[in-house]
């Protein structure tokens, strides 16, 4: 007798997602515009897709990179990955073509499905890999690839049968985090942590709790649609997207933020909860149309990803109504802290310092405050390194054990941001030791190293250093200080273009200041601070 392997493995987060859309069939699932699917045609397309993806020669745990744009599409393919045991590789827009190349490398990914809009890049990235990955379009592009839909529409809408459980550390998904030019960080994470997604809507589960255990808390099924506007391939679109499927709630996908636009799927979509960074949000204040009792059925906005402004948060509360939540994360630990929209509505007219913080830990995370390089926690109020352990935290950088073992350390996670913590576990972040730049409209990451070791590579360039300086409208810009060969004559303009050519438009920097040499500490590093306070000078 032949036994079904769905039977035999484990239970997964995909089969959780599976048991919604077996029952009521006709229901709303992924919306994207005029394309709408029901949970029974997005089950079938899933299928079809991991059949599909089956038939390019992989087996559990090889990787797939996913270089996608936000559609309904992306959803399915990344469930698909995960749905015959292989491993997911986001691949996110924003890197340059010699970053991507070497993601795409280290990541030992067999196959890379890409957006027709990323078609290009993706292939270029491809050709560089001496894994010589194959590449797949997700619909018709002009390169000579096959086409993912249309392969796809050929397999039958049955279930991929003989797949195996993951394995206790075995890496499932890999998100990118930046590193040195040449050879990227990529925190992967194991099934734990879609594990302790699972728990949280487990009706087994003890929702007393659970008060501050997810940023999407009690989701109902029947009434609640959610909006994924921040991209799919970052850990905010990813764990917002799962979390929506995982309850069994309609989502919608939001291709590219635009304020109007967004304001206008809120609207007609009848959104009750979101995500959104910083300046999305910003900008959707100052949008003439957002006035109160403009989104009436909106009961949930989660704010992350960077640093919110406090003014701007009650602004929010005074338009929205008690709605707006604060998360705090990143990609090695996806989900850290969280404070509930009634917490801060209710306590921050009498703690106006909540509107600073960013939570207390969800999904059972424990977080301590420590010294630089001890071990031991700090006391309440004392700013030390954020440090964290739990569930949602990655096993490792993938194929880096240096790196590995730099940042985690007998389980607890160095986050390398800065902060403290107050008498009631709320975390309040004060800085980043880490010199990621913070920028642009959706608030992506700009990796100072990846920078830095790129301008080092130009004509006349004796030294580089970047920093990220305060910025009305994106919360921060790229600043660079460039140390010049004496007789050396550079023309930012033309710095500007060739980081944009290798790097990306979120790279261009703002500002190039041009010095003699850069200030040192006692142990030759370069003295970011002299740097900093020079900015505020006026240099």
């Amino acid at each position: 007798m032949t036994v079904n392997a769905q039977e035999t493995s484990p239970r997964t987060y995909v089969d959780r997602i599976l048991e919604h859309w077996y029952k009521d069939e006709d229901a709303e699932a992924l919306v994207q515009g005029v394309q709408r699917l029901s949970r029974g045609e997005a089950r079938r397309r899933l299928f079809r897709l991991g059949q599909a993806l089956r038939r390019q020669g992989l087996a559990p745990g090889d990787g797939v990179g996913l270089f996608l744009a936000n559609r309904v599409d992306s959803v399915l393919v990344q469930l698909a990955v995960h749905l015959i045991g292989c491993r997911v590789v986001f691949l996110p827009p924003e890197p340059g073509p010699g970053e991507l190349a070497a993601l795409v490398e280290q990541s030992g990914a067999r196959v890379v499905v890409t957006d027709p809009l990323f078609a290009s890049r993706a292939a270029d990235a491809a050709g560089r890999s001496v894994h010589a990955p194959v590449l797949l379009s997700l619909g018709p592009c002009e390169l000579e690839c096959q086409d993912l839909l249309a392969l796809a529409a050929e397999c039958p809408a049955v279930r991929p049968e003989g797949v195996r459980g993951p394995g206790a550390d075995e890496p499932v998904t890999v998100l990118y985090t930046g590193g040195t030019l040449g050879r990227p960080k990529l925190a992967a994470h194991s099934h734990r942590l879609y594990d302790a997604l699972l728990d949280l809507v487990d009706p087994a589960e003890d929702a007393s709790n659970n008060s501050h255990r997810s940023a999407f808390p009690g989701m109902d099924p029947t009434t609640d649609r959610v909006l994924a506007s921040t991209l799919l391939t970052h850990g905010s679109g990813h764990l917002t997207s799962i979390q929506a499927l995982l309850a069994g709630t309609a989502l919608v996908v939001l291709p590219e933020f635009e304020a109007g636009a967004a304001l206008k799927v809120l609207r007609e979509e009848r959104i009750t909860t979101t995500m959104f960074v910083p300046p999305m949000l910003y900008a959707l204040l100052d949008h003439p149309e957002c006035t109160a009792g403009a989104l009436p059925v909106l009961r949930r906005i989660v704010v992350a990803g960077a640093a919110s402004s406090p003014s701007r948060l009650q602004q929010a509360v005074e338009i929205f109504g008690p709605v707006v939540s604060q998360g705090y994360g990143q990609s090695e630990a996806l989900g850290i802290t969280a404070i509930a929209a009634e917490d801060l509505a209710s306590q921050g007219a009498e703690r106006p310092e909540l509107w600073r913080s960013c939570g207390r830990g969800i999904f059972d995370t424990e977080i301590e405050v420590r010294a630089e390089g001890s071990a031991v926690a700090l006391a309440t109020r004392q700013v030390g390194e954020v440090c964290v352990r739990g569930e949602t935290v990655m096993l490792g950088y993938y194929e880096d054990p240096q790196r590995t073992a730099e940042a985690l350390r007998d389980g607890w996670l160095r986050t390398g941001d800065m902060g403290y913590l107050d008498a009631e576990g709320y975390l309040y972040l004060v800085d980043r030791a880490k010199d990621i730049i913070v920028t642009g409209s959706t608030s992506d990451n700009v990796y100072s190293r990846v920078l830095e070791d790129f301008l080092l590579t130009l004509p006349g360039v004796r030294n580089a250093a970047a920093l990220g300086v305060p910025d009305e409208e994106y919360g921060e810009a790229v600043q660079i200080f460039l140390a010049t060969a004496e007789g050396t004559d550079i023309d930012p303009d033309e710095v500007g273009a060739a980081v944009t050519a290798e790097l990306g438009e979120l790279y261009r920097p703002r500002k190039t200041v041009l010095l003699s040499q850069l200030p040192t500490t006692k142990v030759g590093k370069v003295d970011k601070k002299a740097l900093r306070a020079a900015w505020v000078n006026g240099a």
